[in-house]
C-alpha cells in the first residue's frame, strides 16, 4: 500500500489533467455542461482567479448554497486553489440557520440559487439584508454580518437580483489576474490548511462547522475509491448532495483520485438517476437506501438498460439486506460497498470492499479505512471490546 498521499486539492487536479486529459471529469446530462479533465481545470483557473480579483484571499470563507450545479462543482475546486475555505451549506436551511451559518463561519462570499424545493432563498436574503437591494455588488455592508461583501448569484444571468454579482462575472473578473499570479497563490497553500468547513448537527445544540484540509479528503476519497475498485474507466453517478460529505468526497474526492468521471444529477429524481446511468453507461452510483427502493419501484424500471452497472455506495442510514440484495441482483451492482464514517473524520471510517463477500458486504460496514484509528465501546461496561467480540 502506498503511503499517505501529500498533494493538495488544485495539485490533484492538476495531475488529474495532465494524466487523463481527454477523460470526461464532470458530465450534466440535463444541461450543456460536459468538461474533460483539463477542461474542466481551464475553468476552474478561470474562476479561482476571478474570485482573486474578487479580493478573495487565502483562508477567507467562500459559502455555497446550491443543489449539484456546475458552479458548485468549479467553486470547490477554484477555492482550493487559492486557499480559501468553501463552506458547506445545506440547501434546506431556512433565515436563522443561514444568519446563524453565515456570522458563525465569517463567510466572505456566499454563492447561491434562487430556490429549492419552494424555499425562496431570495427572499431569505433580502430579509437577511434589508439593504441588499440598495447596494452595489460587492458592497454589503451590513453591521449584523460584518465579514459578508459579496454574493454571486447562479442562475439565469437577466434575474440577477440587485446588489449580487451573476456567476458569469466571475470570468469577467478573471481577466485581471494572470496565471502566474493564481500559480504564485498555489505554491503557498499547504496540505493540512483548511479547505472544506462542512456545518454537520447532531441532535441538539446548533450545528457545528467541521474543518476538513486537503490532506484529510484527499486521502479519506483515495480509499474510498481504492476500496471500490476506481479507475478512470469508471463512471460515477452523483445524486447525492454536495453540500454533505457523502457527495462532496464519497463521490467528487473518491474520483477526482482516481481519474473517475462524475455524471452529476442536480437533485435526486428515480426517473433522472436512471436516465442518467442509461445514457452515460455509468458504472457505479452513490445513495442512501431510501433513493435505492424509489429507483427499484420505479414502474419504468425494467425499461433501462443497467448491464455496465458495477459498484457504488449505499450509507448514510442502515442499509437493509434486501435492499443490497435487490441492488446486487437487479441493478447488476455485485460489487456495491456500505461505508460508516462521520463528517468530523472527513468521514469514512470503516468501508467494505469490492473483494468481500456478498455475505459480509450486506451484513456489516466493512473494515476499518487504512490509516484510521477506531475501537468501540461497550455502552455497559465504558470498556473497549477486544477483538471478535460483538
Amino acid at each position: 500500500m502506498e503511503g499517505l498521499w501529500e498533494i493538495t486539492l488544485g495539485d490533484l487536479l492538476n495531475k488529474m489533467a495532465e494524466r487523463f486529459p481527454d477523460n470526461d471529469a464532470v458530465v450534466y446530462t440535463s444541461r450543456d455542461f460536459r468538461k474533460t479533465y483539463s477542461q474542466f481545470r481551464e475553468i476552474v483557473d478561470e474562476a479561482a482567479r476571478g474570485f482573486m480579483a474578487m479580493g478573495v484571499k487565502k483562508g477567507d470563507k467562500v459559502a455555497v448554497w446550491a443543489t449539484n450545479e456546475p458552479e458548485w462543482m468549479i467553486l470547490m475546486f477554484a477555492t482550493a486553489k487559492i486557499g480559501a475555505t468553501m463552506v458547506t451549506v445545506n440547501t434546506n436551511y431556512k433565515l436563522l440557520e443561514i444568519e446563524y451559518l453565515l456570522k458563525q463561519s465569517d463567510t466572505k462570499v456566499l454563492a447561491m440559487v434562487g430556490e429549492v424545493k419552494g424555499n425562496n432563498y431570495i427572499e431569505t436574503i433580502n430579509e437577511l439584508i434589508p439593504s441588499l437591494s440598495e447596494t452595489k455588488p460587492g458592497e454589503i455592508n451590513d453591521e449584523n454580518l460584518p465579514f459578508l461583501k459579496s454574493i454571486l448569484y447562479i442562475g439565469n444571468k437577466e434575474d440577477t437580483p440587485k446588489g449580487m454579482f451573476h456567476w458569469d462575472e466571475l470570468y469577467k473578473m478573471a481577466e485581471s489576474v494572470s496565471e502566474e499570479e493564481l500559480y504564485e497563490v498555489e505554491r503557498s497553500i499547504d496540505i493540512h490548511d483548511v479547505v472544506n468547513m462542512q456545518y454537520t448537527s447532531g441532535t441538539t445544540g446548533f450545528p457545528k462547522g467541521v474543518m476538513l484540509t486537503h490532506y484529510n479528503i484527499v486521502n479519506n476519497g483515495r480509499f474510498i475509491g481504492d476500496c471500490m475498485a476506481f479507475s478512470e474507466k469508471d463512471r460515477l453517478c452523483i445524486p447525492v448532495p454536495l453540500f454533505h460529505c457523502f457527495g462532496c468526497v464519497l463521490g467528487v474526492m473518491a474520483s477526482v483520485t482516481h481519474g473517475t468521471t462524475m455524471v452529476m444529477v442536480e437533485q435526486f429524481s428515480a426517473i433522472r438517476v436512471l436516465e442518467s446511468l442509461q445514457a452515460e453507461k455509468c458504472t457505479a452510483v452513490h445513495g442512501v437506501p431510501t433513493m435505492f427502493i424509489s429507483m427499484l419501484a420505479h414502474p419504468d424500471f425494467e425499461k433501462f438498460d443497467l448491464s455496465h452497472m458495477r459498484t457504488g455506495i449505499m450509507a448514510g442510514s442502515p442499509c437493509p439486506e434486501k435492499v443490497m440484495q435487490e441492488v446486487i441482483d437487479k441493478m447488476h451492482m455485485s460489487e456495491i460497498c456500505i461505508t460508516y464514517g462521520l463528517t468530523e473524520s472527513s468521514p469514512a471510517i470503516t468501508m467494505s470492499a469490492t473483494t468481500d463477500s456478498v455475505a459480509l458486504r450486506v451484513s456489516t460496514v466493512g473494515k476499518r479505512m487504512p490509516y484510521c484509528e477506531a475501537k468501540i465501546i461497550d455502552p455497559e461496561t465504558g470498556e473497549e471490546c477486544p477483538n471478535g467480540v460483538p
